[in-house]
Parts: structure tokens; C-alpha cells; sequence
């Protein structure tokens, strides 16, 4: 097309992201948006939802200019002011509440962290002297991550960038929603190379209908199922000798732990017949070098902590650790540290006084749970909580028991929210603020999540005049609640901040594309693990001092099982939609109209429930309706929700109907798992009836 200029970046801010784009402007419009053939992760490939991305930056209902409540909360009644009189209100209460309450009292939210713009928030709580900076990770990837620090002193990253013989999805779905630098083409180009595939996941997804062998497990149960996989490798001898031998700690202590979890009774936990967990545990064992793709969904339980450990155990008793094409300790570039980006030395004593220490979540684990978060705010427990500032996070919908959340809310004494649209959460705020969209900045993406490499997303066109990048809001707020010496002059300089050790400016930078740390296979050869015993830690030495449980186990299901309450409910991520993002750009809502819950024909049958049906899916914690996709994906006996639902077309007094179809009315936070703070997400007990 004539007149138009090609931008090289990476898809990014609210996404997963990582793909390498090519997007045609003109005119200050984005007009194309296609795969970059050289894209390290892509080689060329996108998804519709990044495709049409752009719809984001032009839609009418877009947020402009800051906003003021003008009624009662949640109301929907607001009032424009300008840029500096919205920051000089939260600077205000801000500082209001840390004289009276301390700073503590305040907690700094961000959703899945994207860009730098999570790491400038870090560094603004720190200055501000909060320990308590609030993220969905309870339920998204710090457990796979701690865990894996704990086990073996690094988080156990798949590597489908060089030859591997075999990959085990385990609860990941490449295909439809991605992980973090997993692209689903990584995937697809290793099986056309000749790699096997096996897939563990309560429903048929696409990925499983590629794989060698689907294992189709009952949802709760995969600790059982990857000690039922230890049992098989240890009982058959199919371990790695010589890493058990030199590289392990607690070994026989594991063969012991794992004697009672034979295939058999493993069958009959998991529903999976004992000859295919035998087959899976020897094609796995047997196919070195082989890729254990460990997905979000294992962490959407209480149990986490054992499910993740038994993962990390496995990889390690077949010597797929620090292996290429196994999982591996994935080393960053060149790049600034991200302790002294955040200024970690400003508050020493985080580990100690943030909200969730108090409860004794695991050490490493820097984040506050959003379960301890509201019950601090509800019960001044351990401390008193009155303030919350959040960007890129929407927790009316996206944190579990949502009533809770709605509550806890309604009690803070100011929120501020900063975001693209008026979601259900800023809806409740007390001051909203108008972001810039990722191709309106200049970022760096992939920084600080563990996969060894940082992406260029140079800013494609400008933004709406009354719309700031997160990072310039933080960086502003930032010197007028805390010593403006720490702070830049202009935000951007927080870019050659990171690049500096790299010797490379942005501009520079984003010629290349990425930054990749070097490949350091076997590194425990020469310098052991980097755990206490300086070995893989099947059995945690520090278990006693950290109050978890030396070896992994499996000790039943999340919640009890109820007559009253007789199907499993589970659910599953939108491919057209990342959470509760999304539902206001109108060609992914086209894709998804509506929320849909998946329930096998069976299970529909017994209940008269027939194809698009509005149905009432029931748990112990409430009730929600969405619409009936009858489909064999799931088992019987098992139902899949829609996660992350809200009604952009609704009333902004009744926070756009979040209460309607919205998947986590049905999830509660009575029960958390002490490790991380994780509640249950999924594998509940539930009922399912036609709404009449």
C-alpha cells in the first residue's frame, strides 16, 4: 500500500506478547498489522487477537481525559480535570493516608506484568516506602517460578528453541492463549521436526487433539498424576543414574514418598487408566532430550506448591534439566538487575513487613496475594490497609470472590485506576486515568519475567493528547509522593537505564529487535545448583524453617466433594481475549458474543440442557449464568466456564453488569494454599441448571 511506513515491534502491553510485528502507519493511524517473518518466537506468525490490536487505539469509548467521581462510588457520575490536578489529588491522599496510617496502609496493583511500566510501579512503592505491591501472581506464574527457585535455584524454563525429542504440555494450551516467550509456532515447528507430543489437560483442546497421547485427567489431580509418573520412572529404573546420583538431594527419600502412588491408585484418583500413565511416564523418560511446557492453568489451585515441586522433581530424575531442548535456567543479557532498577535497597526490610509475610507465604515470593490484600483492607489484619493505586488490572473480575473483592473495594478510603476503558474496577475509583496504548510508547518488553531475553517495542504512532504512558503517570506521581532526585526529568530515560550494561541506547536497541542472554548448558557441572545443598532439592532442606512440606504429595482434591454440588467446574482462557481485556473491541467480540460454559453431551442430556441454552452454573460460593456449548471437550461430569466476563454495553452504576457472567461470583477465598496465597480457581465443585 502506497504512503505507508513499516514499523518493526513486539506485541505487548496486556498481552502475553512477544510476537515480532510489522505495522503499516499512515497518517498516524495504524491501517496493517502482520508477523515478522524473522520474529525470534513467530517466524511470521500472529494471532487474530493481535492482529486487529489496533482497534484498541480508536475506539469511541476510549478513556481521554483524567476523571473525578463526582457521586458515590460506582456511580458512574464523573467529572473531567486536567493532568496535574488528577496527579495532585492522589499524590494527596497518598501521602494523607501513609501520615496517618503509615505506608504500608498503601497498596500499589498492576495485573500481568507486560512492560517496564510493572517494575516503575515496583520502584515507586519501594520510594514511597510500601511493601506491598499487589499482583495476580498467587495464580500466574511466580508459583511455577518459586518453586522452581526452591527445587533447583532457577525457574525451570522449556526450551523449544533447540531440538527437543518430546514436548509435555502439562495444563498449556500454546495453540489458543500463550505463555510468556512461548509462542505456539515454537511448538508447532519442534512436532513437524519429528517431536512427540503429549498433552495433560482436563479438556480435548486443539493441542491435544495433535498429541501422541492426550491424558485427560480429573481436574485437581495433577500431583497424583506427576508423582504416578515418578513411581513409573523409579520402579522401572528409567531415572538418569548419574544426575541422581551427583546432582540430587533427598532421592531415596522421594523412591520412598512415591511407593504408594502406583499407577492403580493413581488410575483412580485421576480417572486416567494406569497402562497410559505408564506409557506416559516412559515416553517421557525415554525421550531425552525432552520439554516438560508447564502451563498457568496448574497454578489455578491451593495446591500449586506440590503440583509444581512434583514437575520440577520430574524433570530433574530424567536429566532434562540445563539440557537443550529440556527445561532450562534461561540467563539474561547484559541488562540492569532488576533490584537496583526497582531501588530494592530503598526498603530492606520488604520481605519482612509486606501483608503477606504475615500469613508466610514463601520466601522469594515479592509480591502481596490478593486474598491477604482484602482481608486487610476488611479486618485491618495485619495491619491497616486504606489506599490502592492500580494500573493494567481490572480485580473485580480477575481476582477470586469477587463479592469479597467488591466489598473490600466499597471500604478503601481512595482507589486510583489507570487504564484504557472503564472497566468495572475503575468504575469503583476514586480518580481515573487515561493510558497510552503500547504503540503509543516506547518500552521494552519481556524484562524481568525469566526467559532470558528483552523485546524493542518502539512506539508506532502518538497518542490522544489527554493520554499518558504508565510510566510517565508513575514517574510524575512518583516525585510528588516521594524524593524527586530518584526520579527522571523525562520517563524515557528509564529505557537506557536498562540497556545501559549492554552498552546499547533504545534506538539502538530496537534495530536489533531483541537482546538475548548467552546459552549456558550444564552449568551445574562446574558450579552446582544454586540451592543450600548446591544440588536439586527433591527433598527442601529448608522445609522445617519454611513451614512446607519436604517432598511433594497429593492428599485429595481441592475442595470436598458434595452431593448437593455433584460436577467439577473448571475454565479455560478466551483465544479472542486475555482475561476480562478485550470485550469492547468489536471484531474479537464477534468472535466471542458470549460467555459459554462447555458441558459434555452427556452431562447436558441429564440435566435437559440443549445448545445455546442460558444456564445457572451454582457453587457453594454463588451463582452465575452463561450460555450452554455442548461439546465431548469436556468429560462427563465436568463443566468449563468463561473466565473474565463484564458487559462493556451496560450501566456504569452497575459497573457494567460484572456480576451477570462474571466466573469468579463463583470461586471463594476461604481456603487459600499458605505457600503462595492461592485459592482455588478451579476444580470446584458445582451444579449446573436450565434458567427457566
Amino acid at each position: 500500500m502506497a504512503d505507508i511506513k513499516w514499523i518493526r515491534t513486539h506485541c505487548g502491553r496486556m498481552d502475553h506478547g512477544g510476537c515480532t510485528l510489522q505495522v503499516g502507519v499512515k497518517d498516524n493511524r495504524i491501517v496493517q498489522i502482520k508477523g515478522d517473518l524473522d520474529g525470534y518466537l513467530n517466524k511470521g506468525y500472529t494471532c487474530y487477537k493481535g492482529r486487529v490490536s489496533a482497534d484498541r487505539l480508536n475506539h469511541p469509548d476510549r478513556l481521554g481525559h483524567p476523571l473525578k467521581r463526582a457521586g458515590q462510588r460506582g456511580a458512574g457520575r464523573w467529572q473531567q480535570i486536567t493532568w496535574d490536578e488528577a496527579l495532585e489529588e492522589i499524590a494527596g491522599n497518598l501521602l494523607d493516608i501513609k501520615e496517618r496510617w503509615g505506608a504500608r496502609a498503601v497498596g500499589f496493583g498492576v495485573g500481568m506484568p507486560k512492560g517496564l511500566e510493572h517494575f516503575v510501579l515496583i520502584r515507586l512503592a519501594n520510594l514511597f516506602d510500601s511493601p506491598n505491591v499487589v499482583a495476580s501472581q498467587d495464580v500466574c506464574h511466580a508459583p511455577r517460578e518459586v518453586s522452581g527457585m526452591h527445587t533447583c535455584g532457577f525457574y525451570p524454563v522449556a526450551d523449544l528453541h533447540n531440538p527437543t525429542n518430546l514436548i509435555m504440555a502439562w495444563g498449556s494450551n500454546v495453540l489458543e492463549t500463550n505463555e510468556e516467550g512461548q509462542i505456539s509456532n515454537l511448538t508447532l515447528q519442534q512436532l513437524k521436526n519429528g517431536a512427540k507430543l503429549i498433552v495433560v489437560d482436563p479438556r480435548r483442546t486443539r493441542l491435544a487433539d495433535r498429541a501422541d497421547l492426550h491424558l485427560q485427567l480429573k481436574p485437581g489431580t495433577d500431583a497424583a498424576l506427576a508423582l504416578g509418573f515418578i513411581h513409573v520412572i523409579i520402579t522401572e529404573l528409567l531415572y538418569d543414574g548419574d544426575f541422581v546420583e551427583n546432582y540430587t538431594f533427598g532421592f531415596e527419600d522421594l523412591c520412598s514418598h512415591v511407593q504408594r502412588f502406583t499407577p492403580e491408585v493413581v488410575e483412580a484418583i485421576t480417572g486416567i487408566k494406569a497402562d497410559f500413565i505408564k506409557e506416559g511416564a516412559r515416553l517421557y523418560a525415554g525421550s531425552k532430550p525432552a520439554a516438560l511446557q508447564w502451563g498457568n492453568a496448574i497454578e489455578h489451585d491451593l495446591h500449586v506448591f506440590d503440583s509444581a515441586r512434583a514437575l520440577a522433581c520430574l524433570m530433574a530424575i530424567t536429566g532434562n534439566l540445563e539440557v537443550p531442548g529440556g527445561n532450562i535456567n534461561a540467563h539474561d543479557p547484559k541488562i540492569m538487575g532488576l533490584g537496583q532498577f526497582v531501588r530494592a535497597d530503598l526498603i530492606p526490610d520488604k520481605a519482612k513487613t509486606m501483608i503477606g509475610a504475615h500469613h508466610g507465604t514463601i520466601p522469594r515470593m515479592m509480591t502481596v496475594p490478593p486474598a491477604y490484600f482484602r482481608q486487610a483492607i476488611l479486618t485491618e489484619n495485619p495491619y491497616p490497609v486504606k489506599g490502592y493505586y492500580g494500573m493494567c488490572t481490572n480485580p473485580l473480575l480477575i481476582w477470586a470472590d469477587s463479592q469479597t473483592t467488591y466489598a473490600a473495594l466499597n471500604r478503601l478510603e481512595f482507589i486510583a485506576i489507570a487504564d484504557l476503558f472503564m472497566t468495572p474496577t475503575a468504575a469503583m475509583a476514586d480518580i481515573v486515568l487515561p493510558v497510552a496504548h503500547q504503540y503509543e510508547i516506547n518500552d521494552i518488553g519481556h524484562y524481568g519475567l525469566g526467559h532470558g531475553m528483552i523485546f524493542a517495542r518502539p512506539k508506532v504512532v502518538d497518542p490522544p493528547e489527554g493520554c499518558w504512558p504508565d510510566m510517565k503517570i508513575l514517574n510524575e506521581l512518583g516525585k510528588r509522593v516521594s524524593p524527586p532526585e530518584l526520579w527522571h526529568e523525562n520517563y524515557e530515560e528509564f529505557l537506557e537505564d536498562v540497556l545501559k550494561p549492554s552498552g546499547l541506547s533504545f534506538a539502538e536497541f530496537c534495530e536489533l529487535g531483541y537482546l538475548k542472554g548467552p546459552d549456558r548448558f550444564k552449568l551445574h557441572e562446574q558450579k552446582g545448583f544454586k540451592t543450600p545443598t548446591t544440588k536439586v532439592e527433591l527433598k527442601l532442606s529448608r522445609a522445617d524453617k519454611f513451614k512446607v512440606k519436604a517432598l511433594p504429595d497429593y492428599t485429595g482434591l481441592p475442595e470436598d466433594e458434595c452431593t448437593a454440588y455433584p460436577l467439577l467446574l473448571i475454565s479455560a482462557k478466551d483465544p479472542h481475549n486475555l482475561l476480562s481485556s478485550y470485550r469492547w473491541v468489536e471484531k474479537l467480540r464477534q468472535k466471542s458474543p458470549l460467555p459459554m460454559v462447555e458441558i459434555n453431551p452427556e452431562t447436558a442430556a441429564a440435566y435437559g440442557i440443549t445448545a445455546g441454552d442460558e444456564v445457572i452454573i451454582s457453587t457453594p460460593y454463588g451463582q452465575i449464568v452463561q450460555h450452554a456449548d455442548v461439546t465431548d471437550r469436556v468429560q462427563p461430569g465436568v463443566v468449563c466456564a468463561a473466565v473474565g466476563w463484564w458487559f462493556p454495553e451496560g450501566s456504569p452504576d452497575t459497573q457494567y453488569d460484572w456480576q451477570k457472567s462474571n466466573f469468579n461470583n463463583l470461586t471463594s477465598i476461604a481456603k487459600l494454599g499458605r505457600e503462595f496465597g492461592t485459592p482455588n480457581l478451579k476444580n470446584l465443585p458445582c451444579r449446573v441448571t436450565a434458567k427457566m
